[in-house]
């Protein structure tokens, strides 16, 4: 069954500056800020939600087929997704558009400088849920804003079930927007920020919210995560992982895991659980699609977590 997971693709240059920001900002001089930073370290990944969850879907053995729009310059990225063997028959190149592109600059102390540009994200909406045949699951995660309330739209017209995962799109909306959206998926995604401010903006509960779909999942990083769904609260816990090396990306992991469950008719608990794992694996490898393992060795590694098997 093929998952169709709407979401940005997107360039990560990731820099690092060699000493600490604090020690070449003035504090009393940031209303005149002009400061430039020697950055010898630099590395570009393949990144973007989309892109993310396809890959780590992939890995589990999924059918993942992202939906997302693209610039003229993606072609290094459509070769790696083709070496994955992911579908990428509905990323759409806009010509004249960049890839969204994450410029990141860390300091030793891990503080980070970001600019996003969206590039040819903010053309999302150009695509069509209904034009992707043979899908019977789906995500609309952090993408252009016209494309995620579109995209939301027409999974809930076509009847497909389907995850919504505001992530950083989550100032784009505001709280009867976010509502529809409750009311429109089958599923919900948060991490625990992001839905304390969901509920704020729309007046809700966590209890009223998760009551508007099937599920609702929410992310407490090492704390590991709750699954409401039938009126009860499931706890899944956190895997310990090997290392902590790099966060970015493990929402996304995480979400594959969910989805990769859902397509297998697992129940929650071992659904959770498989995410969870994946979460893990991945924030011990630097950048969001550099980790790896066969669908045999992903096994063994929920058996030693979980003391059973899938």
């Amino acid at each position: 069954m093929s998952a169709l997971i709407c979401g940005s693709i997107a360039f990560d240059t990731i820099m690092v500056f060699p000493d600490r920001f604090k020690n070449h900002i003035l504090p009393d001089k940031v209303h005149i800020l002009n400061v430039s930073f020697l950055v010898p370290e630099m590395r570009r990944e393949f990144g973007g939600c989309a892109g993310n969850i396809a890959y780590n879907l992939k890995l589990l053995g999924g059918e993942p087929v992202p939906m997302a729009t693209v610039g003229s310059d993606f072609g290094v990225y459509a070769e790696w997704l083709d070496q994955q063997g992911i579908d990428r028959r509905h990323v759409r190149t806009i010509d004249g558009s960049f890839t969204g592109q994450a410029f990141i600059t860390t300091d030793q102390d891990d503080n980070q400088i970001t600019a996003f540009h969206p590039g040819a994200m903010n053309f999302s909406h150009h695509n069509r849920v209904q034009d992707a045949e043979g899908v019977r699951l789906g995500i609309v995660s952090p993408d252009g804003r016209d494309g995620m309330i579109q995209h939301a739209a027409q999974f809930a017209e076509a009847g497909i079930p389907f995850f919504f995962d505001v992530g950083q799109g989550l100032p784009l909306f505001s709280g009867d927007d976010l509502t529809r959206f409750l009311e429109q998926a089958t599923y919900a995604a948060f991490n625990d920020y992001e839905a304390q401010l969901t509920a704020e903006r729309t007046g809700l509960t966590l209890e009223q919210m998760a009551e508007r779909v099937d599920a609702m999942i929410v992310t407490r990083g090492g704390e590991g995560s709750d699954i409401y769904t039938a009126g009860q609260r499931i706890t899944i816990p956190a895997v310990q992982p090997t290392a902590v090396v790099d966060p970015t990306g493990c929402g996304d992991a995480y979400r594959a895991g969910l989805l990769y469950g859902l397509e297998n008719g697992m129940d929650w608990e071992t659904t959770g659980r498989i995410a969870s794992l994946l979460g893990s694996i991945k924030i011990a490898t630097a950048g969001t699609q550099n980790h790896h393992f066969t669908r045999d060795e992903f096994a063994e590694r929920f058996h030693e977590a979980f003391g059973y098997r899938f």
